[in-house]
């Protein structure tokens, strides 16, 4: 082994997963025939390897030569310059969770203790993330609640609001108190070709008013992810209602005006979309040492759903994060499908429960031998 370590190298490779039937994401006007995954691949000199899962990070090359040749153990400074290139180009996180897996590797610990240690074990609730007909919505939480989820987050945005109101009435209708129930209205962030304006307050709060006759836990991304000041009025309007958002947002300075105006009780930031690990380790006992809930958005391959569960699990555990997203929905979003880039897919406990071991890093395998049959020039979801 290596009395000096060293990043040698730094590999991105891209992959699409073909879908057959599509995933019809409720948050995509175009349903999705591909999914595509970014592996990122840090070796050291002493034969390690970090990997990492996310963005695109198309154009990363040009920055590489700022980390090869540098301490890998060096997370706080390596976190600083991603920082940087991520005002100059793309978002680049999953280099961040790239490097926390290979520190592990090299230390032989896991992550979730680097971070902190405050537990291994994370409760998770199920995400769905396809807007199915009333009874079929009915189905996916009665499968939620045998599976031992304590609570289902619910989409946002059929034709009618009056549509939405009618599945999550029916839901509560059949499920009683036996399950939490968190709504997605998206307003936070739209895709490319989507020019639709967010709500604005006066919509908020009277969807925020439905929403708390029918006992739901948290309403998110009831606005656009920039309007500090509806966030604190709708937050102060809606008592009783936990309002969460901030799965894309990006700046520290954004979380503080957010931390800062009241504007949130539940805080959403991904470690590979913002800030990474290493940037939101500190945000995480902030925000919870402030009296609100962190706990992150985890949308994509379960990459990602280890580097939030360990973040999470390492910083405030489940007292302080209540649930932790888990992405499933049917067989347009099954296990296979969703991390189809590892060896062993990412699996509750019969209580909801992520356990995460001490294996070192963020303790997983990748399936080579599917990475290679579905290596791909682009990272697209068609």
């Amino acid at each position: 082994m290596a009395d000096v370590f060293k990043i040698t190298k730094i590999e991105i490779t891209h992959h699409q997963l073909p879908l057959d039937p599509p995933f019809p994401a409720s948050w995509d006007t175009q349903p999705r025939t591909k999914f595509p995954a970014t592996i990122v691949r840090i070796h050291d000199n002493a034969g390690h390897v970090g990997i990492g899962s996310g963005d695109a990070m198309y154009g990363f090359a040009d920055y590489q030569r700022y980390f090869v040749g540098e301490d890998p153990l060096a997370l706080a400074r390596h976190n600083a310059v991603l920082s940087n290139i991520e005002f100059h180009a793309g978002r680049p996180w999953p280099v961040d969770s790239a490097l926390w897996d290979l520190a592990g590797k090299i230390l032989n610990e896991p992550v979730w203790k680097m971070v902190g240690g405050v537990s291994n074990r994370i409760r998770t609730y199920a995400s769905s993330g396809v807007h199915r007909p009333v009874d079929q919505m009915v189905e996916v939480a009665r499968r939620a609640l045998e599976m031992g989820f304590p609570a289902l987050k619910v989409r946002f945005g059929r034709p009618s609001l009056n549509e939405d109101l009618g599945v999550l009435a029916a839901i509560r209708a059949e499920v009683g108190n036996q399950l939490e129930l968190m709504v997605d209205c998206n307003q936070g962030w739209r895709m490319p070709w989507d020019i639709q304006a967010p709500w604005n307050l006066k919509h908020a709060l009277e969807v925020a008013q439905e929403l708390q006759a029918l006992s739901v836990y948290w309403m998110e991304e009831p606005l656009h992810r920039g309007d500090y000041d509806g966030y604190a009025a709708l937050r102060k309007q809606a008592r009783g209602l936990r309002i969460a958002g901030g799965e894309m947002t990006r700046e520290p300075y954004e979380f503080r005006e957010l931390l800062t105006r009241g504007g949130l009780d539940v805080f959403q930031p991904d470690c590979v979309c913002s800030m990474g690990i290493g940037g939101l380790k500190d945000l995480a006992v902030q925000v919870v040492d402030a009296g609100h809930i962190f706990t992150p958005h985890t949308w994509g391959n379960g990459i990602g759903v280890l580097a939030n569960a360990h973040l999470t699990a390492g910083t405030v555990g489940t007292a302080g994060a209540h649930f932790l997203e888990y992405p499933l929905d049917g067989e347009e979003w099954s296990l296979a499908r969703r991390d189809y880039p590892l060896l062993e897919p990412v699996r509750v406990d019969a209580e909801g429960y992520i356990n995460l071991t001490d294996a070192p890093g963020l303790g997983f395998e990748l399936n080579e031998d599917l990475l290679r049959r579905t290596h791909s020039q682009v990272a697209t979801f068609a």
